[in-house]
């Protein structure tokens, strides 16, 4: 196993940046480590890293899941590994932590936000249905990337106000595909 040292994150302005193919093992690399702190957790790549050639922010996003009841042992882990309660303004509640970080990876500083949620629930299914959807449908990634830097394009750069503003795409898009599932 490579090791895993998680560093301060690095808060930057929202930006564009295109899809790097290191992405995904680097995502990997972390997630054995997280994964391999306590058995009982599963994590998931998710978010524009996680889609082969989608553009985005450039942060590794990853969902790490657990059993209900067991939300303390996950915070831990990410604790033992180096990860940090989320700064910034409005960050989300300790009942549904975000914890950060970066990693020296392949060359390069990578940025990752840790999201801990409880396993197939509601929020896990969203993220992962979203995933999923613009990994199988290049039209789709296409225009999640137009509507990001549309976002840009307008001024956005505050990464709170930059994720703000993708919702409406996000929660459209779900919306749709939950239609058709029906």
């Amino acid at each position: 196993m490579t090791a895993v040292y998680i560093q301060p994150y690095q808060a930057q302005p929202a930006a564009f940046h295109p899809y790097d193919p290191r992405f995904p093992e680097v995502a990997a690399l972390l997630i054995e480590a997280i994964e391999s702190q306590d058995r009982r957790l599963r994590v998931e790549h998710i978010g524009s890293t996680s889609v082969p050639e989608c553009g985005g922010k450039g942060v590794i996003d990853l969902i790490v899941t657990y059993a209900v009841g067991d939300l303390e042992i996950a915070k831990k882990a990410l604790s033992t590994l180096g990860f940090h309660a989320q700064g910034g303004r409005d960050p989300f509640p300790e009942s549904r932590p975000m914890r950060e970080g970066s990693v020296a990876l392949l060359g390069s500083l990578f940025r990752i936000h840790a999201h801990v949620i409880v396993r197939n629930g509601e929020e896990h299914r969203r993220l992962a249905g979203f995933r999923d959807a613009l990994r199988t449908d290049d039209g789709l990634r296409m225009a999640y990337e137009a509507d990001k830097k549309r976002i840009l394009d307008s001024g956005v750069d505050d990464s709170l106000d930059y994720c703000n503003a993708k919702t409406d795409f996000i929660v459209s898009t779900l919306a749709a595909i939950i239609q058709n599932i029906e």
